[in-house]
């Protein structure tokens, strides 16, 4: 017997890929359940042929979706932002009690397993324990007439985390100022209780705050975790071998499909984020499009040692090399050796395979960053005598 419940969870995971590397995630997911794979195969045939259907007549209305115009609570609908797996994001503007523009995420038409509310209402319960500068706040939420769950947050005028930087052409002293910010938001999270499980560039929104600074906002916490208590009165079950992130900035732990995962996974996840900000490439990056593809990159990541910074760079074709050098403000040889010096150090330790071994929390990472801008001794350094003097 099929468990349509599980179809549909599978199906919201897969569309949000390329069509591409569906088959190796679909491999990983179902396993030797013909008839699951049949179920989640036939909503993606359905998908595919709607999506065919209003690509040849963009006019046509989707059950369920808003448009521009249309009233969701006290909120406006102008334009949608965005869509992930079980939700879409909608520029709305509110009237009363206040008027202001908001990022309203309502749940999709037809995903309303008890799976995808269960994770739906931990986005906005994690988001609701929140109160920092660097994350995106919960304003309200509710229901619509048809009894589907919404939440406003804060709307942010932002761009990417690598897109403003490249963009911007921030130096490496000041992507690592920026960092700093994060890891601040990142430890917030931590304190109130909550793991992000998906930290990446693009959960990272960053926009202009006083005095014309970068400020981070940090964003979907939809599969955020409760480090010590349910964020939901729903149960939210991970299943065991099943990978909840993003490979390439998943850590060793949680790409072996462990549901032993503590704080020090969004501390690895972090480390990747840094080595992407100074030197342009992710420590371990493949062919995803088979399962061969797919295992590789997830055996690389449970097993391997990360390539130096410098030395990921050095393996890259000249042309790109000079594009990440140049959107730093320096060239290929400058950005080499500032790599080279303690600072590849410091996402290295983050990256540990050991949990132990890595940082303590996202306070600690932060504080070596600051350490190396400061021109103090790292705690990734050596223990020497002579290093520490």
């Amino acid at each position: 017997m099929v468990d349509y419940d599980r179809a549909k969870d599978i199906f919201t995971e897969a569309i949000e890929l390329a069509a591409e590397d569906r088959g190796a995630f679909l491999d990983d997911q179902c396993g030797d359940d013909r008839a699951l794979r049949n179920q989640v195969e036939a909503l993606l045939s359905k998908h595919s042929s709607v999506y065919s259907t209003l690509k040849e007549e963009p006019a046509r209305r989707i059950v369920g979706e808003y448009q521009r115009g249309d009233v969701v609570a006290h909120f406006t609908i102008r334009e949608q932002l965005g869509a992930g797996g079980m939700g879409a994001v909608y520029l709305a503007e509110q009237s009363v009690p206040v008027k202001r523009l908001v990022a309203l995420k309502v749940i999709k038409p037809g995903f309303d397993t008890r799976s995808t509310l269960a994770r739906f209402q931990a986005e906005r319960q994690a988001l609701a324990r929140m109160d920092h500068p660097c994350i995106a706040k919960v304003l309200e939420a509710g229901a619509t007439e048809t009894g589907r769950p919404w939440f406003a947050m804060e709307y942010i005028k932002g761009k990417e985390l690598l897109t403003f930087c490249d963009e911007t052409k921030l130096d490496t002293h000041q992507r690592l100022e920026l960092f700093i910010k994060i890891c601040g938001a990142i430890q917030h999270a931590h304190q109130r209780g909550i793991m992000h499980r998906d930290l990446k560039p693009g959960n990272i929104l960053v926009t202009r705050g006083e005095n014309d600074e970068p400020q981070p906002k940090v964003i979907d916490f939809g599969i955020a975790k409760a480090i010590s208590s349910d964020l939901t009165d729903l149960t939210l079950h991970t299943v065991i071998g099943q990978l909840v992130g993003t490979l390439a900035y998943m850590s060793p732990e949680q790409v072996a499909g462990s549901d032993d995962i503590d704080t020090r996974t969004d501390v690895y996840s972090l480390g990747v984020i840094l080595y992407e900000l100074i030197s342009g490439q992710v420590p371990f990056s493949g062919e995803t499009t088979s399962e061969s593809g797919l295992e590789a990159m997830k055996k690389s990541i449970r097993e391997l040692d990360p390539p130096k910074p410098s030395t990921r760079l050095s393996s890259i074709e000249m042309d790109k090399a000079i594009a990440i050098a140049h959107s730093r403000k320096t060239d290929t040889g400058g950005l080499r050796s500032t790599l080279r010096r303690e600072l590849e150090w410091i996402p290295l330790k983050a990256l540990r395979k050991e949990r132990k071994e890595r940082y303590g929390s996202p306070d600690e990472l932060a504080e070596d960053v600051q350490r190396y801008l400061d021109g103090q001794a790292l705690e990734a350094g050596p223990v020497t005598r002579r290093y520490r003097i």
